[in-house]
């Protein structure tokens, strides 16, 4: 395939605007938008100058007009909706975390598998050119050997019971939210710890405040992260080897600068990101890219690794004592 897809957008929230807004920035087609009231679909369109609104997504799936679908919606939903956009013959992207447990991960996957249908989590962070550098770096032995990454992801975020990252309902909490993405981290650094330790504060309606987690592999490595929505951090990550080590400014999981130090002081490298943006629009290109090569998985992150990810954060939850609602 070598002309551009035609995406649709499944629900209008504030990470569908952002995703939006970075399709249309860097020339992207964005077909149509689903909603669940056709006044919220038509405001996103014309918001967004974008030709087809329906008022559901069952309208939005079945658009001819379109070929590969963002799901947006909160964690809970993802199973569902991504299972509607697969059984209407689309691709489909898929917020991260990806669902809110490893089984519903391995059905969807099985699900498009069968259909011979491209499923990818939307962890844009990977497809980001600072860490496509870093890999880069790291690969080439720079750092030397990696034993240890180290990063946070902490947000001062609303205290209202009634607001989603409070509400297990819809997946509220510390852990999917913002613990996805140093966890994800450390999965593309690292791959399966071999070991996890995982302690939790908590917020009076159950979600998770504050996470912690060390994971161990072999090797002598490890990696340590923080996640909090009640606390805001340096929100930096920093990733140590043998002979010298990656530090990357706030926001790390964002476009943003890294400085390569070894370790006698001496600075190696330091990467400014130039993005237009904020920087979704990768994982959307790497998207239209697999679709072109026939692709079922992603290369960066394959739904093998998504499955897994979602296995350590079933394996947190179950150290925590965390449960969802319907589980």
């Amino acid at each position: 395939m070598t002309e551009r897809l035609r995406w649709g957008i499944l629900a209008t929230g504030g990470i569908a605007h952002a995703f939006t807004n970075d399709l249309k920035l860097n020339g992207f087609t964005v077909q149509a938008v689903g909603s669940r009231s056709q006044d919220g679909a038509d405001a996103f369109a014309a918001e967004f100058d974008i030709p087809n609104a329906h008022g559901s997504y069952e309208s939005l799936v079945a658009d001819p007009e379109v070929d590969v679908i963002y799901v947006s919606t909160p964690h809970p939903m993802h199973a569902a909706n991504a299972t509607l956009v697969l059984e209407a013959g689309k691709h489909v992207l898929v917020e991260k975390a990806f669902t809110v447990n490893a089984r519903e991960a391995r059905a969807v996957a099985e699900l498009a598998a069968s259909k011979g249908l491209l499923v990818l989590e939307a962890m844009w962070t990977r497809y980001l050119p600072h860490m496509a550098r870093i890999r880069e770096i790291i690969a080439a032995g720079t750092i030397g050997e990696v034993r240890t990454l180290i990063a946070d992801h902490t947000q001062l975020l609303s205290d209202d019971p009634a607001h989603r990252i409070n509400a297990l309902e819809l997946g509220g909490g510390a852990l999917l939210d913002l613990g996805i993405y140093p966890i994800s981290f450390a999965w593309d650094l690292f791959g399966k710890p071999g070991t996890i330790q995982a302690s939790a504060t908590f917020k009076q309606t159950g979600a998770d405040a504050q996470l912690a987690t060390i994971f161990g592999y072999e090797g002598a490595r490890m990696a340590v992260t923080l996640s909090a929505s009640d606390t805001k951090g340096p929100n930096n990550a920093v990733v140590l080897g043998t002979e010298a080590r990656i530090e990357i400014d706030h926001v790390w999981y964002t476009p943003t600068t890294f400085r390569v130090i070894a370790a006698d002081g001496t600075q190696l490298e330091e990467f400014h990101s130039e993005v237009t943006g904020r920087g979704m629009h990768f994982q959307a290109a790497a998207v239209e890219r697999l679709v072109a090569a026939g692709t079922h998985s992603g290369d960066l992150l394959t739904i093998d690794d998504t499955i897994g990810i979602m296995e350590t954060l079933d394996e947190i939850r179950r150290q925590i004592g965390l449960v969802y609602p319907g589980e």
